[in-house]
């Protein structure tokens, strides 16, 4: 799909509800598409959103080793709440055993390349096996949660992994949105949540937040506020 073609299709579905969004996707894409969860709030509701509007989609979430317990606890609520499947899809040894030998196991706080080296090989890696054979992936990514995210679009063409259209159905969703969402259909979520974890990433490199921080300011706190991102959606691979 060309550029216009997706910027075309992007302003066309802003104003539509995220539940359009996702029959749009589930319709044009089939098994095709599939959603990226990592089971933070953002992703659960989409869960919910697509039970609701029965759009048979896909889900897989990346397991990098060093999740929280709570984390693989609501996984397995999730399942049995809306009788899913979730395809987990781990780092391979290859890749990590290189980072950790040079690194350490905690090497990442030393550095942000070693950081990104650790989140390359646990996540930016398994992410790309993930969506091989796909034409679409969907995310819970929102325009309020950081500074890096305030041009992100409803529809936009992944250049990093080969030009794969990337869905974010709560791209304009606030905050304050998704959790009155949870709270009203009594959504599983992660019980971190209620202990000042706005944003849950790997053990080591989440932390809750402060009063008046930004959503995402508990990860990777340690570095600089610009530019704190994994990788799995960088500004400069996509248009």
């Amino acid at each position: 799909m060309s550029i216009a073609k997706i910027r075309a299709l992007s302003s066309e579905l802003e104003n539509h509800s995220a539940e359009a969004v996702l029959r749009w996707a589930a319709e044009t894409y089939g098994k095709r598409v599939v959603l990226a969860s990592s089971f933070g709030p953002e992703d659960v509701v989409l869960i919910d959103l697509i039970s609701r509007s029965d759009a048979n989609i896909d889900v897989f979430m990346l397991d990098t080793g060093r999740l929280h317990p709570e984390t693989y606890e609501l996984v397995e609520r999730v399942r049995n709440r809306y009788k899913i499947a979730v395809s987990v899809l781990f780092p391979s040894p290859e890749d990590v055993e290189p980072v950790v030998a040079e690194n350490g196991v905690n090497g990442f706080y030393r550095s942000v390349d070693a950081r990104k080296a650790c989140c390359s090989a646990r996540k930016l890696n398994p992410l790309v096996r993930a969506l091989a054979g796909r034409e679409a992936w969907i995310t819970g990514l929102r325009r309020e949660q950081n500074i890096t995210r305030t041009d992100t679009k409803v529809v936009e063409l992944d250049l990093m992994h080969g030009g794969l259209v990337k869905i974010n159905p709560l791209v304009d969703w606030t905050k304050d949105q998704v959790w009155t969402y949870i709270e009203h259909h009594n959504v599983p979520y992660n019980p971190l949540h209620d202990q000042g974890f706005a944003s849950i990433g790997c053990a080591p490199c989440t932390r809750a937040i402060q009063p008046g921080e930004e959503e995402r300011a508990g990860r990777w706190w340690w570095e600089q506020r610009d530019g704190r991102e994994c990788g799995l959606h960088p500004e400069g691979g996509k248009s």
